[in-house]
C-alpha cells in the first residue's frame, strides 16, 4: 500500500511540475528534427516512450550496459566483446560448469544491451 501511495504521489508531482506538457514539447521537437533529417519519426519516439517510462519508474542505466555503450563507443562491435567484459577476477574462481553458465549469461545480457544501444542510435539524431 505504502508503494501506491508513493507512485500517486510521484504522479501528482508529475502534472504540478508540468512534466508531461515538457515531455509532449519533446516529443514533437525530436519528431520534427527526425522527419527533417529523413529518419522515422516513429521510431524516434517508440525510443523516446521507452526513455520516459524508465524515468517514470526510476530506472537507471546500469552498469553492464555503459560498459558495453563505452566499448561500442570506443571501439565498435568486436569480435571478442564477451572477452572483454568478462569479470576476471571472478571468471578465475569458476568451476568449469560455472565459466560455461556465466560466459552464456554474460552473452545474452551482451545481445540485450547491444540491441538497447543500436535503438539508441537509430533514433538519435
Amino acid at each position: 500500500m505504502d508503494d501506491l501511495k508513493a507512485m500517486a504521489k510521484q504522479a501528482k508531482r508529475r502534472l504540478g511540475n508540468d512534466f508531461w506538457k515538457k515531455c509532449k514539447e519533446d516529443f514533437d521537437k525530436t519528431a520534427k528534427l527526425a522527419e527533417q533529417n529523413g529518419k522515422n519519426a516513429t521510431k524516434v519516439k517508440s525510443r523516446m516512450y521507452d526513455k520516459v517510462k524508465s524515468v517514470i519508474r526510476g530506472e537507471e542505466e546500469d552498469d553492464f550496459y555503459i560498459k558495453v555503450k563505452k566499448l561500442l563507443d570506443e571501439h565498435g562491435e568486436v569480435s571478442d566483446a564477451i572477452g572483454r567484459l568478462t569479470d576476471k577476477e571472478y571468471f578465475k574462481t569458476l568451476s568449469y560448469e560455472e565459466r560455461q553458465r556465466y560466459t552464456m549469461e554474460l552473452s545474452a545480457k551482451y545481445l540485450a544491451a547491444l540491441e538497447k544501444y543500436r535503438k539508441e542510435k537509430e533514433s538519435a539524431l
